[in-house]
């Protein structure tokens, strides 16, 4: 097991993460459908550039996640629930421990925490 240390080594938790998400049940249709293939790799570069913002301070990430989740929820008739974040981050939880250990790697817990939480409140006061 080793520590996130790189951009590649979040490159690879990303990319591991979401291709678990991609083949769930719940939400592999969720992001199947919003997401196009050939968007992919572009997605997955933004996503590498979100977590190495957020991990290691370097300010790459540009975008904005909520109004993306909010267009997410209005695609699905407003029906985004806890199930779909706390799925999410059981997933994301399963890959970090399979893969990483340390610091940063409980960072990443902690903050997907906070921004599945604020993502969801995001959304419920929008509706």
């Amino acid at each position: 097991m080793k520590e996130i240390e790189t951009r590649e080594d979040i490159s690879l938790l990303v990319n591991i993460f979401y291709s678990k998400i991609r083949k769930d049940d719940l939400l592999g249709p969720i992001f199947n459908s919003h997401i196009p293939e050939e968007r992919w790799p572009e997605h997955l570069e933004k996503l590498t550039d979100f977590w190495e913002t957020n991990l290691f301070g370097i300010a790459k990430f540009k975008g904005n996640p909520t109004q993306k989740h909010l267009n997410v929820d209005r695609n699905l008739n407003h029906n985004t629930s806890q199930e779909h974040f706390g799925r999410w981050l059981q997933i994301w939880f399963q890959t970090i421990d399979e893969h990483f250990e340390g610091l940063l790697a409980n960072k990443a817990k902690e903050a997907s925490r906070r921004m599945a939480h604020g993502q969801f409140m995001a959304i419920f006061n929008h509706r």
